[in-house]
């Protein structure tokens, strides 16, 4: 992760943003000082991005999100760029831990409260018509556990960027739990 440099870059006054300006402007870097930083994106192909002039490449993203110090940005790009991840990313809005596991917590619970519902709902392999305005807000409530683990995955890997999670623990601790 690059750390904020001692002359600040000149923040642009336009408005509207885009993510990848925001997060360049956040570290203070110039647009010929963050195209030194990614190496392979020059600052001409910066500016069109920034601009809206053009859309970023996936493999363009994966770079500044990791030399940005900031995984957001591929969330980001998936949810509101890429045609597919459109239909299928659930865009993530950062928070605090605590209220990430809070929200996460009063989903569990609400779904566990549902659990009998649902098993009514479905145990004949098939969703009646009358059954269907009940089943799509139980699916609602499961869906928010969803977002809140992704939430939670995003969280994680922010602070291993910004350093404050130490990487090789946490990479070892998934790996003996058998996640990876």
């Amino acid at each position: 992760m690059v750390r904020k440099e001692a002359i600040m870059a000149r923040a642009s006054k336009k408005e509207n943003k885009t993510v990848y300006q925001l997060r360049r402007e956040e570290l203070g870097l110039s647009r010929d000082k963050a195209s030194e930083l990614l190496e392979v994106i020059p600052p001409e192909r910066i500016e069109r991005i920034e601009s809206g002039k053009f859309t970023a490449h996936p493999d363009e993203v994966l770079v500044m999100a990791e030399k940005y110090g900031a995984p957001q940005l591929c969330n980001e790009y998936c949810a509101n760029e890429c045609e597919i991840g459109k239909r299928y990313v659930t865009p993530i809005r950062m928070k605090d831990l605590s209220q990430i596991v809070l929200e996460m917590l009063a989903s569990v619970n609400a779904a566990k409260r549902l659990q009998e519902e649902l098993i009514e709902i479905t145990s004949d392999g098939v969703i009646q018509a009358e059954e269907m305005e009940d089943f799509v807000r139980i699916q609602d409530e499961v869906g928010k556990i969803s977002v809140a683990a992704k939430t939670l995955q995003l969280w994680v890997e922010q602070k291993i960027a910004a350093g404050e999670i130490d990487e090789e623990a946490y990479k070892a601790c998934r790996e003996a739990s058998g996640t990876q």
